[in-house]
């Protein structure tokens, strides 16, 4: 790569990019190989980890006044809205913000969804119920048998908290009936996974990739997109305004909200966040697919007070 840089005329440290996700070893992989083939000249350094571990390595970074990171692809929309009230993101209009909903994305383009992740409802095929809507896992004849990730641990379980406790008539009410009914938290959806293809708990609230892929290897599990619509997590990416290589970081973001960027996402089995893209294997269409309303910047301002009830009401797991 540096000799073809060379070849090019192209300074190295010039043309290097360092990327922090909480994407997959494999997803990340797929994504620096697919951008350094579109862009040659510019070499990527990624360091992977989970967006809490990397969040704490980027504050350690700030702390010694070496930030090393031009662009994240992380989790979810809450925590770059965290950055982005701290002044440590820089605003890109990219031009491809044209093709995407408006609520997929900074107005200012400080940060952009480049997937949809969401959470809706799993089940085991052997349980007698088969559920429709989030109002299901409330009925009695489901007592004891629900279970979901903890707010406190995973990143989407407190986006999907405050997505349905502002919706209209779900709220905390609906927490207190599923609480009532002996719904249980625990950790993360893996945890939740294991238990509804088991059988131990044969109905979870759940993120939809693994609950497809664990039926695509012939597990007992069915996906559902309620009724009502799915909570969702973006991955969104941004640049930081601390950024050594920000033209590289702007073809980065550029790459990503690319339409062959957003078939990458479908290849690696996810929703693309751009319409019009081809759905992986095992998901509905598009149209199908009903999103609820969701607002960033509330959710940041309410999350440690939702976390302290949720905590109070479930149990601090």
């Amino acid at each position: 790569m540096y000799k073809r840089q060379a070849l090019l005329g192209l300074s190295a440290h010039a043309q290097d990019l360092v990327l922090y996700t909480s994407q997959p070893n494999s997803d990340a992989q797929s994504t620096v190989d697919a951008f350094q083939k579109a862009y040659p000249g510019i070499k990527v350094e990624w360091v992977r980890d989970g967006t809490t571990q990397l969040m704490t390595r980027l504050e350690a970074e700030m702390n010694a006044g070496a930030v090393k990171p031009d662009v994240l692809l992380i989790a979810d929309s809450v925590t770059m809205a965290s950055l982005k009230a701290r002044d440590l993101l820089q605003p890109y209009l990219s031009p491809a913000r044209t093709g995407y909903d408006a609520a997929l994305y900074d107005a200012q383009g400080y940060y952009y969804g480049t997937k949809l992740i969401t959470t809706g409802i799993a089940y085991n095929t052997r349980a007698a119920v088969k559920p429709a809507s989030w109002q299901d896992l409330a009925r009695p004849e489901l007592k004891g048998q629900v279970t979901m990730p903890s707010p406190l641990y995973s990143g989407a379980a407190l986006i999907h908290l405050a997505t349905l406790t502002g919706a209209p008539g779900l709220g905390w009410n609906y927490y207190e009936q599923l609480k009532n009914n002996g719904a249980t938290a625990q950790g993360g959806n893996g945890g939740v996974l294991t238990a509804i293809a088991s059988g131990t708990k044969p109905y979870g609230v759940l993120v939809d990739y693994m609950a497809v892929r664990e039926k695509a290897k012939g597990a007992p599990v069915e996906f559902v997109f309620p009724t009502e619509g799915v909570s969702m997590v973006t991955e969104p990416v941004a640049i930081l305004k601390s950024a050594k290589h920000a033209d590289a970081a702007r073809k980065f973001v550029d790459f990503v909200l690319s339409k062959p960027g957003q078939e990458l996402v479908s290849k690696q089995g996810y929703v693309p966040a751009l319409e019009g893209v081809a759905m992986p294997d095992g998901f509905p269409s598009r149209s199908q697919i009903k999103l609820m309303a969701f607002d960033a910047d509330q959710a940041l301002k309410n999350a440690e007070a939702d976390k302290q009830k949720f905590g109070q009401l479930y149990g601090a797991k």
